[in-house]
């Protein structure tokens, strides 16, 4: 026959001191108070999982902060939940947790998290600039909203001063971004689904606009209006490289003296300045080596080829 456990009273707590031991004393209905080293009191709950049926142990506070009758009601709650088929411990975790989604998971938060993986796919200056825009047009009224509540309603609602604008290529890009961190948070188990897939249809698509272009005959007649035009001799320099280069704005008042190898006669962009995230090689043309040398006295002792002039120790705007 099982021995049954004698019911432990206030005054017997109380008055427990620390032992060289641990020692644990039963109350009974699987309620128990472990009595520390350093004479800290703490309660648990023992039973058996409603479905695996192994022993679990789950905290339910310290004494005296959690008294003898506050103990037993805990357990008297928990023991019905375990007669229902629910595991305490996994529901205080899920409602832990649920906190947490309310709280600390917020839009800002989760975008932040996001960022950090997609710097990995995209140039700094391009993670850079879908910071600033999600700071500019989603923050304010967004970021402090837990993932959760977002819902597209209320994102369609603070979207619309940015369509009356005219600013649709605008919207076109927030709804891609926010939708890669909502798909984000349900990966991460933030939220269960992405309720804001098909917003886009809540807007006018933006017309597509061809990029302006100058036909190749066209090009001696710009490089001779840039020769005489009255700007500073870096400014003319970059758009000069940038033209002999074919690359990107960002790439080329990016580059660094660095990156260049005369001996080779190669300018090797680095993979992180790429939109592709490969590194890129580009010989160095007769013209381009003119332009360093015209350059170099200028900037040859800095950091960037086209320094800037308010701040030599960054580069020209893009």
């Amino acid at each position: 026959m099982a021995r049954r456990s004698t019911p432990l009273t206030d005054t017997q707590i109380k008055n427990l001191k620390p032992g060289s031991k641990e020692k644990t004393l039963s109350d009974g209905n699987g309620l128990q108070l472990r009595v520390r080293t350093n004479g800290s009191k703490h309660w648990n709950f023992k039973y058996y999982h409603p479905v695996t049926k192994k022993r679990v142990n789950i905290g339910l506070g310290t004494y005296p902060e959690v008294s003898l009758v506050k103990a037993r009601k805990a357990v008297i709650e928990y023991r019905e939940l375990v007669a229902s088929g629910i595991d305490p411990k996994e529901k205080r975790e899920q409602e832990s947790f649920k906190l947490k989604q309310e709280s600390l998971y917020t839009l800002k938060f989760v975008a932040a998290e996001w960022l950090e993986i997609k710097k990995h796919e995209v140039t700094e200056d391009h993670a850079a600039k879908t910071w600033r825009s999600l700071e500019r047009h989603v923050f304010p009224e967004l970021g402090a909203v837990p993932l959760i509540d977002i819902k597209a309603p209320k994102v369609i609602q603070v979207f619309r001063p940015i369509e009356a604008q005219g600013s649709l290529e605008t919207i076109k890009r927030l709804n891609q971004r926010l939708n890669e961190i909502m798909n984000y948070g349900v990966n991460c188990g933030y939220i269960d689904a992405n309720p804001l897939i098909g917003m886009r249809s809540a807007f006018k698509k933006p017309k597509k606009e061809n990029m302006a272009t100058l036909p190749p005959s066209e090009l001696p007649n710009l490089m001779l209006a840039l020769s005489q035009a009255s700007i500073k001799r870096v400014t003319r320099c970059l758009i000069e490289w940038q033209l002999h280069t074919i690359s990107r704005p960002s790439e080329a008042a990016t580059a660094r003296w660095e990156e260049i190898d005369i001996e080779n006669l190669i300018w090797t962009i680095p993979a992180e300045k790429m939109k592709k995230r490969r590194e890129h090689v580009i010989p160095l043309t007769k013209q381009m080596l003119g332009i360093l040398d015209t350059i170099k006295p200028i900037s040859g002792h800095r950091e960037y080829i086209f320094a800037s002039d308010r701040n030599p120790k960054t580069h020209c705007n893009s």
